[in-house]
């Protein structure tokens, strides 16, 4: 169960339990549902007056989360150079309209994702467990898509890339790997991205001309053959978008450990990473 779910749960719990003996279990133990014991030797029982504590507290971060900001861990390396393991960011929940939590329909229309935005949206995977990704979006509805000798084709017109230089990254294993990096355009955005001839979806990225279909989002990561994106598992549907990452808030470096134990916690927050914007 994904967090949102169990954040609704117990938000709907702890709200049903103050309500039902609000009304029902209260006034017979001479306590108002309100203002609280009418005789000071009354008590709630413990479940209630955890329910009463809780309910309020729960209930405003549940609507903080689902309408206007939401927090995301960088899980994996996909989304090299842009964004680390271990980035922690901020996903504007509004910027494509507020949404019903859990289910993603849409209840207000403000806009929709743009070529180039980084996501946050809810993937299916091949067992049934659902899970929250990251990625940069490549192709809008509608949308002809190729990619081919490592080059992105939208409508036939190539993205542009301008390379930079080659470097030293690790790869999923941890492994020391060399790799080649572009600046890369789409849209309005421009940003990094990593390609190597070995990585590890490397030998399967080749594919002809497909159509993104309507109300659906054709999304990669930036470290472009160490990602599992769009060209394999297809696309991102609009109702399990999200939100937009906006900045990163705090970064967490758990590789680091050449420091006293009582300076490791301080030497692995990557300072110069808080604020940054993807």
């Amino acid at each position: 169960m994904r967090f949102s779910e169990i954040l609704l749960t117990l938000t709907a719990t702890t709200g049903v339990i103050w309500a039902v003996d609000a009304l029902f279990f209260s006034a017979g133990r001479g306590v108002d549902a309100l203002s609280g014991p009418i005789n000071s030797g009354v008590k709630d029982p413990w479940w209630v007056e955890y329910a009463k504590s809780f309910f309020p507290v729960l209930l405003i971060v549940f609507v903080l989360r689902s309408f206007l900001a939401e927090p995301f861990r960088i899980p994996s390396g996909s989304m090299r150079p842009t964004l680390l393991e271990g980035d922690l960011i901020v996903v504007n929940k509004y910027d494509y309209g507020l949404r019903w939590p859990i289910l993603g329909n849409q209840i207000i229309k403000i806009g929709s994702p743009k070529r180039g935005d980084v996501i946050v949206f809810k993937h299916i995977k091949s067992d049934g467990e659902s899970i929250d990704m990251i990625k940069r979006v490549v192709g809008l509805p509608n949308d002809h898509v190729q990619y081919k000798d490592k080059m992105i084709y939208i409508n036939g017109e190539p993205v542009k890339q301008a390379f930079q230089d080659e470097k030293q990254d690790v790869d999923p294993s941890g492994s020391s790997v060399t790799v080649r990096a572009f600046k890369e355009e789409l849209g309005t955005h421009k940003h990094s991205i990593f390609t190597q001839p070995h990585g590890l979806y490397a030998p399967r990225y080749a594919y002809d001309d497909i159509t993104v279909p309507e109300d659906q989002y054709f999304v990669m990561g930036d470290n472009r053959d160490n990602s599992g994106d769009s060209r394999f598992w297809g696309f991102v549907k609009d109702i399990d978008i999200q939100g937009r990452a906006i900045a990163v808030w705090m970064s967490w470096d758990s590789t680091k450990y050449d420091a006293p134990w009582y300076r490791i916690i301080w030497n692995r927050i990557r300072w110069d990473r808080i604020g940054y914007i993807p």
